[in-house]
């Protein structure tokens, strides 16, 4: 690394230019040699994350924090358009534009490289909810007035963060696969590291995310990459994606409005069985009609 570190700093000079030694900051992982790095006898800073093009990286590689950060910045945009949510000359349209534009564009800024872990998936679900509560702030909807997600996601043509972040994701692939064969983004979407891991399950990565999507399309990366070149395809192949999984959450949907209409249903009958004595020999209230019976209970 101290000879990399070098020869940057000699190319760099060739042309006319200058490593800032005081931003410039060295994160190692797991490295074996812990010497410092130096430039022109300057020791340089050893530091566990730093900010690189708005995106917090740090020494595991998760996404925790950068989460954290874009939630805090999300919101100081949103307030900062406080006039525009609470004007009256202004339709919901354009409202809602300008909160995609000016707000979800600084919230899911780098999303298409979040790595998902346990505490990372508790940090986007704070991102719908963060979502949820601007749109409903957007439609003037306060306590004790509500609505369902799925209607306030219909009424504002939105998507589930979860929805968004996968399209992203899959739109940045198809860039990174139209690159050259020598570009360092295309080579890391298909290199594997040399060594071996330590014992226990291996994290969940950026690649095997990106693995389980495949699975579930039925594609490989050299399909992948023939499909990428054109533009209209892999578009197409896209939305196919972001439908199969708002399906699967239509579908679940249907089933929770069909247990309820059977819980309503069985209601408007006047068909309850609730306990509300506890004896050895359970008694057991059921009202059906103007009935009123006992029970023994099996226990």
């Amino acid at each position: 690394m101290q000879m990399k570190t070098a020869s940057v700093a000699a190319v760099s000079a060739s042309v006319g230019l200058s490593i800032h030694k005081e931003k410039t900051k060295v994160l190692k992982f797991k490295a074996e040699n812990n010497n410092p790095i130096t430039l022109d006898g300057e020791t340089l800073e050893n530091v566990e994350s730093f900010t690189y093009l708005g995106s917090i990286i740090d020494e595991q590689g998760g996404s925790d924090a950068d989460v954290k950060v874009r939630i805090g910045k999300a919101k100081t945009a949103f307030l900062q358009l406080k006039n525009i949510w609470n004007s009256k000359q202004l339709s919901t349209n354009i409202k809602v534009r300008t909160f995609n534009i000016n707000v979800k564009a600084v919230l899911l800024y780098g999303a298409e490289t979040w790595r998902t872990t346990t505490t990372t998936i508790k940090k986007v679900q704070k991102v719908q909810v963060f979502i949820n509560s601007c749109l409903r702030n957007i439609l003037n909807i306060h306590w004790p007035d509500t609505i369902s997600n799925s209607l306030l996601w219909e009424r504002t043509n939105q998507l589930p963060d979860e929805e968004e972040i996968r399209k992203r994701r899959w739109k940045w692939i198809g860039h990174s696969l139209r690159k050259s064969s020598n570009c360092i983004t295309r080579q890391a979407l298909t290199w594997n590291p040399e060594g071996k891991r330590k014992r226990g399950r291996p994290k969940n990565t950026l690649r095997r995310i990106i693995e389980a999507d495949m699975k579930m399309m039925n594609y490989n990366w050299t399909e992948l990459e023939r499909i990428a070149q054109d533009r209209v395809g892999w578009r197409m192949l896209v939305s196919g994606t972001c439908s199969f999984t708002r399906n699967n959450r239509r579908n679940k949907s249907v089933y929770k409005l069909t247990l309820y209409s059977l819980i309503c249903d069985l209601r408007h009958k006047r068909f309850l069985i609730c306990p509300y004595k506890k004896v050895s020999k359970r008694q057991v209230r059921i009202k059906s009609g103007c009935k009123l019976r006992k029970m023994k209970s099996d226990m």
